[in-house]
């Protein structure tokens, strides 16, 4: 993802200049790597708190 430093933003390609300089400040724009991409913990907790929830909700339809 192209970030610049100096604007302390991300860019689009489409949205920088065409030698691939930051629009707004036309500094330099460097390639940044996503360090992680894993669902935030408290995502992950609710999502097995609806599991639970409708595996209970199913045991109880046929009580």
């Amino acid at each position: 993802m192209p970030w610049c430093e100096e604007c302390a933003k991300y860019w689009t390609p489409n949205s920088m200049n065409e030698d691939g300089t930051c629009p707004k400040c036309d500094g330099e724009v460097e390639e940044v790597e996503n360090e992680s991409e894993s669902a935030p913990w408290h995502f992950k907790l609710m999502v097995g708190a609806l599991v639970v929830y409708l595996g209970y909700r199913f045991v109880q339809m046929f009580s």
